[in-house]
This record gives structure tokens, sequence and C-alpha cells, in this order.
């Protein structure tokens, strides 16, 4: 493999299915590995120098979640694209709250597939400031903590990257349809009120002093950080 190419492991048992992601990676320029079980798939994760990683769900010996779950515990950021052939909102939950960054259902279009890639390497090459600031919120996103008010405020990953998402864009009234497609993604296709529910987990968790929340309801349109 070419040390200039970005690196992709693929973590599929379907051998047909990782071969074909992996010619198609190819293809598009990544140097791709596989693995096919969550045993040395983990293994793999955790010593390789990756760029990105696909990570199916149903695997042998270990499951996407526990793989998934064991990498982010042992500070591995790597971006991660989690596939899964079940449907149901339940399973993306689950994944993103152990740490997947995207989540992806099969079957799939090759060129949704790719997109999704280099969404995430987009993501991770704009990089975020040390610390994003709203009010008394404060919130790193490089080390996923929260400080509201003095208390560090423990948030699953959907509220975490809710939170990111609003204080990125601080002063902007964001519409529902924007923050699903950048925070649940562009083929969400469940509730929309769905982010009326995850704002009010929010408000809850760093609204400490009874003062205004820093998340306020645009009415007509959406929410908007901001303090004051």
């Amino acid at each position: 493999m070419s040390g200039d190419r970005r690196r992709v492991l693929v973590i599929e048992d379907d051998h047909a299915l990782a071969r074909a992601v992996a010619n198609l990676l190819e293809d598009d320029g990544f140097a791709v590995e596989q693995r096919h079980d969550g045993e040395t798939g983990f293994a793999a994760g955790l010593e390789g120098d990756y760029d990105v990683i696909v990570l199916d769900l149903m695997l042998p010996k270990r499951n996407g979640f526990s793989v998934c779950a064991d990498l982010r515990a042992a500070g591995v950021n790597t971006p991660l694209l989690m596939l899964t052939a079940k449907d149901g909102e339940l399973d993306e939950v689950e994944g993103l709250d152990v740490g997947a960054d995207d989540f992806l259902h099969k079957p799939f279009e090759r060129s949704i597939l790719i997109a999704r890639i280099h969404a995430l390497l987009r993501r991770q090459a704009r990089g975020m400031p040390q610390h994003l600031v709203v009010g008394p919120v404060s919130l790193d996103p490089l080390h996923r903590h929260v400080v509201s008010s003095g208390q560090n405020v423990a948030l699953t990953p959907r509220e975490f990257a809710l939170l990111e998402y609003l204080m990125t864009n601080a002063g902007e009234s964001l519409a529902k349809s924007e923050i699903l497609d950048a925070v649940w993604g562009v083929d969400f296709d469940g509730d929309p009120n769905i982010v009326e529910v995850y704002v009010g987990y929010l408000r809850r968790k760093i609204d400490l002093t009874g003062a205004p929340s820093i998340i306020r309801t645009v009415r007509g349109v959406g929410y908007s950080a901001r303090e004051g």
C-alpha cells in the first residue's frame, strides 16, 4: 500500500461484500485492509493507523457495538461508519451511543457509501477549536467534555453531537431539517420531532442555574445556541 493513500479498515464477515467494498474504495484511491470477525477487527483497529473504519454490526466473536465501544474506550478516535442489515432507529441510536460517527443500512448504494466516507474525512479535516463556549457552557470537541456553570455534564454521543452542532453555529437560527441532516444524517426517515426530544434532554442536563437556556427556540424555524 502506498504511504500517501488514505487507509480504510473494513470489518465485515460477509467476504463477498467486504471484497466489493474494498474494490470500490480502492477504485476511489483508498488503501484497504479487511478483517472478518469482531476480535481480529478490534485488534486491527487498536493497532493500525487508519483514516476511517467501516464496521459491520453483526459479526462473529464480537458484535460491532462491542468493537466500537472498546475502541473508543481505548482512545481510538478514528472516524467510524457502522453498517447493519437491520432496520430501525434503536440500532442506530445504540451505534451512535457507543461512539459510531455515522450509520448506513444495507443494502446501500455504492455512491452513498463513498459520499459518507468522504463526509467523515472532511469533518475530521476541518478540525474544531479546542473549546466552544456559549454562556456558561463549555464544550471540548477533542476530548468530548462538557462543562456547564462549572459542573461536568455527562452526555450521550447523540446529545453531544447535537450540542456541538448548535454551539459550532452559535447565534444562527437553525431549522429542524438542518439539524436532522447534520446530527441524524440525511437519510434519517424517523419522526423529525426527535430533535425536540433531544433538545429537551440537553436542556435538562446543561441548564443548571435557573438562568435562561443557551438553547433557544426560534419560533417557526427551529433552534439557536446563544447567550444572554
